[in-house]
């Protein structure tokens, strides 16, 4: 199967970014499903090329979360995880990553992260991004997730159903839409989907 984060259409086609609505964009707190949209892979390869100037040979930068599955219902924000060598101070990146509209605030509260979200003119959130060192839990975690859902549709499709049925139990309360997963996300990865 193909990596649809892996380069395919070039930067410079005008297709690959268009569409009448835009692709990405969540007011804060929201939680709102959409259809898989194509243009979420282009996307994170057009973020990847803004980001490159920030990124040395040592550090890896991946599209997680759902807009990363192909055909799987996402909330319409661009997830993408920076690795840093282990011990690199990720702090470091705050200031730079501030000249790229990513702004850093009093999010950070999962455990080996630090949390970026950048906003378009709107005022909605388009990206979310972590900074984490390589090979720790929270690295390995999401990269299994996201390959587990990639590599088996029947998964994905439980995974798209669950969230259906929690967006619409915890509408508004974004916190508890996400702890809710974490159950099926866990028992994804006990199973040693995803390796």
């Amino acid at each position: 199967a193909r990596d649809p984060d892996r380069p395919g259409r070039g930067h410079d086609d005008p297709l690959a970014l268009s569409g009448s609505e835009p692709a990405l964009g969540l007011a804060r707190g929201a939680i709102a499903l959409v259809a898989y949209d194509i243009r979420w892979a282009e996307l994170f390869r057009a973020e990847a090329l803004r980001l490159a100037p920030l990124i040395d040979s040592e550090m890896r930068l991946e599209h997680i979360g759902s807009t990363a599955v192909p055909g799987l219902e996402a909330k319409p924000i661009l997830d993408v995880m920076l690795g840093l060598p282990a011990g690199r101070p990720r702090e470091a990146l705050i200031e730079p990553l501030a000249s790229l509209g990513y702004s850093h605030g009093d999010s950070d509260v999962i455990a080996g992260r630090l949390y970026f979200r950048r906003d378009d003119g709107r005022g909605l959130r388009t990206h979310q991004l972590s900074v984490c060192w390589l090979e720790q839990p929270f690295w390995r975690d999401h990269l299994r997730f996201r390959d587990a859902l990639r590599g088996d549709a029947s998964l994905a499709a439980q995974y798209a159903a669950l969230k259906r049925a929690l967006a619409v139990r915890h509408a508004g309360d974004r916190i508890a839409y996400s702890a809710a997963k974490s159950e099926f996300v866990a028992a994804v990865l006990a199973s040693g989907e995803g390796r």
